[in-house]
């Protein structure tokens, strides 16, 4: 059997399940690229793989990266609203063939991880002081 491409794999996703635009799904990859080589910088390990928890920390970091304040505008285009619609579509991609899985993963590791106004607004609300202020990384998740 071919493997698919990554390009194919969107349209068809896109084709079946219009709930995400398509650049959101090149946002997630590139998301995951991310956290996977900021965790080979922080734990000079091996990439391995990434848990749900892990991936959604670090879809908040390259997204407020690249996007600052317009995170949620860009999101809510895309049809991100909450932590569970990047599961859904990380499970998207694994049914494409694009992500890979373990039998520990579940799309109930994508469930209210965070706030989606406590990871992308409060951020660039200005502090008493005056001046807005990025906050500190989410704890590390307790993977078991």
């Amino acid at each position: 059997m071919q493997k698919i491409g990554f390009a194919e794999a969107l349209d068809s996703i896109v084709a079946t399940d219009n709930r995400y635009h398509r650049d959101a799904y090149v946002f997630l990859r590139d998301a995951l690229d991310y956290t996977t080589k900021q965790q080979k910088k922080s734990k000079g390990a091996a990439v391995r793989h990434v848990a749900g928890p892990e991936l959604l920390e670090g879809v908040r970091t390259y997204a407020l990266k690249e996007f600052g304040p317009m995170v949620p505008t860009v999101f809510s285009h895309w049809g991100i609203e909450r932590c569970e619609d990047v599961g859904n579509m990380v499970f998207n991609l694994i049914d494409a063939g694009i992500f890979g899985k373990t039998e520990q993963d579940s799309i109930d590791d994508f469930k209210a991880v965070y706030d989606f106004r406590d990871a992308f607004v409060k951020p660039f609300q200005p502090s008493p002081s005056g001046a807005a202020q990025l906050p500190p990384a989410l704890p590390e998740p307790k993977i078991s």
